[in-house]
């Protein structure tokens, strides 16, 4: 693997981050929250356009709500249009709520429609035999997940009630191989111990998953299919605090670092592209103007960590080999 290129492609707001990327009609297009802080009522969805593979990049929307903090904004085509899902923290402290908005073009957008359960945040989709697959979790000490699917992209119904529960699970990637299904699952420990990532594989209909515990503690996931290989861009914990491209093997649970981008302290959740032997990588950091404090080395709190140092959106090639 060899990094390419790198460049910054936006900074306008007092944080920026939370990042997805796709491919949609001959162009690329990147959503990221922007807000005051990490965490603040402010979150809108930013919408950038670029026609030229990424050399230049153009704001051609953004996505406000009066009623939440909008957040982890997720993009994928689906029956000729792209869907946004986007998770909203509501203002009357009423809890969580997933929306999900559609688009002819990618710069005109629908109004939300409110989708899965309410308190239930619906991380990503990802599309099998033209249905939507999706895992929402519940955070508190006694949450849980559940796998949602869709076959029109409007009606979401739980397909598993209890997807997993061991431990603080929460933000998930899920890929399909012909008949196989695997999912990258993030924990945490703040309401257990339990805090390795964890590997799930099912086989149609996917209502039967086998786990399997991973070595590293992982976050902000988005997982790809490479060669037959399960290839992913994660937040890494271990010594500093950074975004890098994994490969997690399936047979021994071993999590690969492949590649580490220019990163550290607030960073990750990366959108990825392939594109022939390239993978492009959209993801946020702090690197460039990090504080000091962000340099600790397992800092468990993100939230305390907002306003401290400037996170900026950045775009990576790298080469697949």
């Amino acid at each position: 693997m060899k990094l390419i290129s790198v460049r910054r492609i936006w900074e306008q707001a007092a944080h920026n981050a939370f990042t997805d990327l796709i491919a949609f009609q001959e162009a690329l297009f990147c959503v990221f929250r922007e807000g005051t802080a990490h965490v603040s009522p402010d979150g809108a969805l930013r919408i950038l356009r670029s026609v030229d593979g990424g050399e230049t990049w153009q704001s051609v929307a953004l996505i406000r709500s009066d009623e939440a903090d909008l957040r982890d904004g997720k993009l994928i085509e689906y029956q000729g249009e792209l869907l946004l899902l986007g998770g909203g923290t509501l203002h009357n402290k009423s809890g969580l709520q997933s929306h999900l908005w559609r688009s002819a073009d990618g710069r005109v957008w629908s109004d939300a429609l409110k989708i899965a359960d309410k308190g239930y945040w619906l991380w990503r989709l990802t599309e099998h035999q033209n249905t939507l697959y999706g895992v929402g979790y519940r955070p508190g000490p006694d949450g849980d997940t559940r796998l949602y699917k869709s076959e029109d992209g409007v009606q979401f119904k739980t397909w598993l009630k209890v997807f997993n529960n061991q431990g603080y699970v929460n933000e998930t990637a899920i890929v399909f191989d012909q008949d196989s299904g695997f999912c990258l699952l993030r924990r945490d420990p703040v309401w257990g111990p339990e805090f390795f990532g964890l590997l799930g594989h099912s086989r149609a209909p996917f209502t039967d998953w086998q786990w399997q515990e991973l070595d590293k503690r992982i976050g902000g996931p988005v997982m790809l299919m490479y060669q037959s290989r399960l290839l992913a861009v994660v937040r890494l914990y271990d010594e500093q605090v950074r975004t890098a491209l994994v490969e997690i093997h399936s047979d021994t649970g071993v999590v690969q670092e492949l590649l580490t981008l220019p990163s550290k302290g607030d960073t990750s959740y990366a959108g990825v592209v392939i594109d022939g032997n390239e993978l492009w990588v959209s993801y946020y950091s702090s690197h460039e103007l990090a504080d000091s404090q962000l340099d600790t080395q397992n800092s468990l709190d993100e939230s305390s960590r907002a306003g401290k140092a400037k996170t900026m959106i950045y775009f990576a090639k790298i080469l697949l080999s």
